[in-house]
């Protein structure tokens, strides 16, 4: 629950799942070690991700030899960290997973609550305004109107695009662009969740 090397009193966690903010809190108060780099709470957000697809990570002393052979038989002292939720859709955890982002689209809040609780793709009408330059396909972030990223996705239609037919309703697209090539900004396949 803090770093043992600072801290006496420190008390081993066993078991937790990954996401857990407490879990983050405590692992950043850490400094890297001599064995590895960035310390507790690189290891924890990489159990976080490893999460994503229904992974179970293992956090335990590197300087015991014989460590994966005891992870194996049972027998170790470390902290185990399982997965909070049902694994995503392979493309999902690519998507959740890529860290260029090319852009930002900036929800209103309906917007946000239809892609949060309805599991639905991001239309134009929704997007109060466009950030960065990005094309077709692009990786974009999702902000809430609080500047909070809620989401990202691959989008199918350039920053220019986007500018132009924010705000709008899907059957204006054609006539602003002179063609459309979908009715959504971002489809719901190519969107992921994000935590923000």
């Amino acid at each position: 629950d803090k770093d043992p090397r600072c801290h006496t009193d420190a008390r081993l966690i066993e078991t937790a799942r990954a996401g857990d903010p407490g879990l983050e809190r405590m692992a950043g108060g850490g400094r890297p070690g001599a064995w590895g780099r960035g310390g507790m709470v690189t290891k924890v957000l990489a159990a976080k991700r490893a999460a994503r697809s229904g992974t179970t990570t293992i956090i335990a002393g590197g300087r015991d030899e014989a460590i994966l052979q005891r992870i194996r038989e049972g027998r170790f002292q470390g902290t185990t960290i399982e997965p909070a939720q049902a694994p995503l859709v392979a493309r999902k955890q690519w998507l959740a997973g890529r860290l260029q982002i090319e852009g930002r689209l900036i929800l209103d809040q309906g917007a946000v609550d239809a892609i949060r609780s309805g599991g639905r793709s991001l239309l134009p009408v929704g997007v109060k305004a466009v950030e960065g330059r990005f094309a077709r396909g692009d990786l974009v972030a999702c902000m809430d109107l609080q500047q909070r990223e809620v989401a990202r996705g691959l989008v199918n239609y350039s920053s220019y695009e986007a500018e132009r037919i924010k705000g709008r309703g899907s059957q204006e697209i054609e006539g602003l662009l002179g063609y459309v090539d979908e009715p959504e900004l971002i489809h719901r396949d190519n969107l992921v969740l994000t935590d923000g």
